[in-house]
């Protein structure tokens, strides 16, 4: 049953049908592999057995009455802890909220249950999506499948590391300046940023709500594709969620199709080593008849001043409401406050780590009184010339191809003492957050030794070309 942990989407779906195995027996055994490995690489905050065999049974009943199955179904996946599961614990790595029990579904669970997917336990983070690294979790740092003493990434390292580690078929993250796609390329997985909008938010802990978005990460392109068609729609809880428009049946030729590299990428900051690999993967476009030019993004300077000013302006705003009194209590030695102001600010300060209040400080300052046209109002116009820059681009290429991260994975600590190393770590992430587009990425070899990744950047909307241009990546 060991081998069951290796394979995809498709090649589940196809083995149930045939029952060459079931879906408890699939179940047990990657709960048996949770337990052999997830004591190093603490992918998982929460496991959620009884509700996993109870899902499990019901597909492989359904199977047995000889009906038809959604693809997902009797698939073992795993929820990013910041993205709601009725009646199971939903912390976002904080310790603010470390007894919130989920009174409902998000969405995007909820299409999946629909679809029969197997829940077996929410994922490590950090907080409130809070890094790049998983070091800012409320509980414990989360470790690199492929080297325990490096980082899984973040903000979404447990699920990375789950399914890098074969302890999980797939996973959903939320993507706000790169924390689906940078934990994705440090463990050598596939991770899909939708185009904002075309993901339900409802159910997901906001962060930075106009950037925030659901995504998948997965073994290979082809799950992603899978996994996306099952949670993307239009839904009436999120008004910023979009009806999305069935693409028009087109068949993508490789042949001709204008790839642009961004010069502002390949310029400085990019691990000599890690450049080699993205450069091959470049090459082999080329041999396959793409067409390979150089393209400029000239506010891409700008992106993650930009990010910085815009996210934690709206975390200030969305966190507001965590008074550790709502939710779930901070635990704790018992505070002796003066009033109901002093009881917040202790408790908030009790249930916070640093970077979360670092972010609260930044945000409340750039929206306080003499500052908000300064730095706030002028980021919101950057951000429009950087959406801008993306247009004029696609008017040359259809679609774009960058790196993921300067470097490979780092070693646990190396970085989290100094937060601008860190943040410079989503240097090439944060910009389709600020434009909102859709972003995959693919693993494409090894530096040091450790997985390197690029990703592929298309138009709003146009994820089915990011996974047919993918799929031929892996094909070759």
């Amino acid at each position: 049953m060991k081998e069951l942990k290796n394979l995809t989407i498709s090649e589940i779906h196809n083995s149930l049908i045939k029952k060459e195995f079931s879906a408890i027996e699939l179940t047990k055994a990657l709960f048996d592999e949770i337990e052999e490995k997830d004591k190093k690489i603490l992918a998982f905050l929460t496991l959620t057995e009884t509700m996993a065999f109870s899902q499990a049974k019901r597909i492989d009943d359904l199977i047995l009455q000889k009906k038809e199955i959604p693809f997902l179904a009797g698939i073992p996946m795993s929820v990013k802890d910041n993205i709601l599961v009725k009646d199971i614990k939903c912390t976002a790595a904080s310790k603010i909220l470390e007894n919130y029990i989920a009174p409902y579904d998000a969405t995007v669970v909820k299409k999946l249950k629909e679809n029969g997917a197997i829940i077996l336990g929410k994922t490590n983070l950090d907080e409130f999506a809070m890094g790049s690294s998983t070091e800012n979790s409320g509980f414990f740092t989360t470790r690199n499948p492929y080297d325990l003493t490096r980082v899984a990434g973040g903000s979404s390292g447990g699920s990375a590391a789950s399914v890098a580690a074969g302890i999980s078929i797939y996973s959903l993250g939320s993507d706000t300046g790169g924390s689906i796609r940078l934990p994705a390329s440090f463990c050598g997985v596939v991770g899909l940023k939708p185009t904002y909008g075309s993901v339900s938010r409802f159910g997901l802990i906001a962060f930075a709500s106009s950037l925030d978005q659901i995504g998948p990460l997965t073994k290979n392109v082809k799950d992603a594709e899978i996994v996306f068609e099952a949670i993307k729609g239009r839904d009436e809880m999120d008004s910023t969620s979009i009806r999305i428009p069935k693409p028009s049946l087109f068949k993508f030729e490789i042949k001709n199709t204008k790839i642009g590299l961004v010069k502002e990428y390949f310029e400085k900051g990019l691990d000599s080593e890690a450049e080699k690999v993205i450069k091959k993967a470049i090459k082999k476009y080329e041999d396959l008849g793409a067409k390979i030019e150089n393209i400029s993004l000239p506010h891409t300077e700008y992106a993650l001043a930009t990010y910085y000013i815009i996210a934690p302006a709206e975390a200030s705003a969305n966190l507001a409401r965590y008074d550790a009194i709502r939710y779930s209590q901070v635990k704790g030695e018992e505070i002796k406050p003066k009033d109901l102001l002093d009881y917040y600010l202790k408790k908030r300060a009790a249930g916070f780590g640093d970077e979360v209040k670092r972010r609260i400080m930044l945000g409340t300052y750039t929206l306080s009184a003499g500052y908000y046209d300064a730095y706030y109002l002028r980021a919101q116009k950057v951000r429009t010339k950087i959406k801008n820059d993306f247009e004029k681009a696609f008017k040359k290429v259809d679609l774009i191809l960058a790196p993921v991260s300067p470097s490979v994975a780092f070693k646990i600590g190396e970085k989290i003492k100094d937060p601008l190393s860190m943040y410079l770590t989503d240097t090439y992430n944060v910009s389709t957050n600020l434009a909102g587009l859709p972003a995959l990425t693919i693993p494409c070899g090894k530096a040091h030794n450790l997985p390197t990744s690029f990703q592929i950047i298309a138009k709003p909307f146009e994820e089915n070309k990011l996974f047919e241009l993918g799929k031929i990546f892996e094909e070759s």
